[in-house]
Parts: structure tokens; sequence; C-alpha cells
């Protein structure tokens, strides 16, 4: 099988690089709109070769979206109307207006909507790593809207990897990972800036900084190019999230405020309940 991942990043550059190591594919044909990029993914051994788009499609039988998540409900359009056999997958967070978009296309069946729960804080084909997605989950949304064959296809090749894999409908998975991914590199983004607006102040601040503070800021690093079309892609799920965040820490405050060392205790013996979940 050859495969052509369309924007070769963090993530589609990975996932190449997982579709040669597993041997699912034979041959992955790189396809980005930076030259620079093109030629680092070369360099790296990220892809075999690249080529532009319309020559790409025809000559691959799976063909990855992995671009910005607002630039993938276009190029899907656009990528269908030149397959024919081929399966179609994206690697974007954000699905609903991505599967409305689609939605009446005649080739429909042949995308499989899919978002592999993995990535970090870099960017770009120097960012691309092995094995990355072994392990995470990968979510799968709105399959009975894909053909039968496509599907298969798609979850063999995720289950070769090493992946497990969900089933939800579009709108559940912009839901769900508005609480479990959205929110965190907001907060991360919101801290980042609160720590630097007091640093201005403060010039030793950043000395006294342990590991808590740096596991709790690393996702601010990640790329606004990436993640300010995923917010406003999510808006309302993530706008849903961020009120109940922000209650939660006008609670605190107001504990605070009060001296009551009791309530506090209670809020983190509350929040403590996420040990239940991760381990």
């Amino acid at each position: 099988m050859k495969a052509a991942v369309i924007g070769i990043g963090l993530i589609g550059g990975s996932f190449a690089l997982t579709l040669k190591d597993k041997g699912i594919c034979e041959e992955v044909i790189g396809v980005d709109n930076s030259e620079r990029n093109r030629a680092k993914a070369v360099e790296l051994g990220l892809v075999d070769r690249t080529l532009p788009l319309d020559e790409a499609i025809p000559a691959a039988d799976l063909i990855v979206l992995a671009t910005p998540v607002d630039s993938i409900p276009l190029l899907a359009v656009k990528v269908l109307n030149k397959v024919d056999r081929q399966v179609v997958i994206d690697m974007g967070s954000t699905k609903q207006e991505l599967c409305e978009v689609i939605a009446q296309h005649p080739r429909r069946g042949r995308f499989v909507a899919t978002h592999p729960m993995w990535g970090t804080e870099y960017s770009g084909p120097e960012a691309a790593v092995h094995d990355g997605f072994e392990g995470r989950t990968v979510v799968l949304c709105d399959g009975a809207e894909s053909d039968p064959d496509a599907l298969k296809l798609v979850e063999d090749i995720y289950r070769k990897i090493g992946m497990p894999i969900k089933y939800m409908s579009s709108e559940e998975q912009d839901t769900h990972t508005a609480y479990v991914s959205h929110i965190s590199h907001i907060t991360s983004f919101a801290l980042a800036l609160t720590v630097l607006e007091k640093e201005r102040e403060e010039e030793h601040i950043f000395d006294l900084a342990g590991g808590g503070f740096e596991s709790t800021v690393r996702l601010a690093k990640s790329s606004p190019e990436t993640w300010a079309p995923i917010f406003m892609q999510n808006k309302y799920n993530v706008l849903d999230v961020l009120r109940e965040h922000i209650h939660q820490l006008q609670i605190f405050r107001r504990l605070l405020e009060k001296d009551d060392t009791e309530g506090l205790k209670q809020m983190m013996q509350r929040a403590n309940r996420i040990n239940r979940i991760i381990k």
C-alpha cells in the first residue's frame, strides 16, 4: 500500500514514520505547501518523496489529511473530488464542522474521520518521532457514514499501530476533546501569560520554577497556528468548558478570601478523585 500524507509536520510526519515502521506502507508520499517542510521531510526520512497534491492523490491508496483543522474541511472536499478507490482520513482534533461539510459529498463513503489522541508541544517536520501513536487512543467518528471496506482498512491500520479504538459521533468527539485536551491548552497559555506578566515585576521568578511549573505550562509552547484554529472550530464547546473552569477558580478564590482551610481541603479531595481516571 502507498500513502500520501498531506501536511508533514509533527502529526503527519510522525504518522508517516509509523506507517513505514510498522510495515503498513511500502511508500509514503509527502505533500506540503512549504518547500522547506518538503525538503526537510525527505532529508529526515519521514517520506520517500514529495509530490504536488494533484499528482499524489492518484499515486496513493491511503490519503492522510494532517493540516491545521481550519483547512481540513475544504481540503477534504478537494481530495474527495479526485478519489476513486482510495481511502481518505483526517487527523484533526475537531470533527463536527468537517463532517457537516462533506456530509452530502457523493464520495463521502471513502472518508473516515479519525482523531489520534496524541501530540506534543512541538511542531514542524523536526518534531516528528517514531512510535508516538502506539498505545494512544484513536477516535473514529460517524463510522456508519463510511464505506465498510474503508472503515475496516482504517481500523486495521490503527490496530496494527497499537492504538485502542473508540467510536463516537462527531458532536460527541468535539465535546469530549474540549474537556480533555482543548481546555488544558487554554489553561496552559493563560498561566504562562500570568507568570510572564508577573515576571516583568519580579525578575527572579523563573529561577524558582520547578518541575510542577514546567509540566503545567509545557503546553504553552504549542504552535498558535495549530491551536487558534482548533479553539475557533470548537468554539462553543470550549466556551462551555471555560465557563466551568472559571467557576471552579472563583470558588478557590472565595475560599482563600475567607481563610476557609477546610473548604480548600474538601475541594482538593474532590479533585483527587481524578486518580480513578488517570493513574
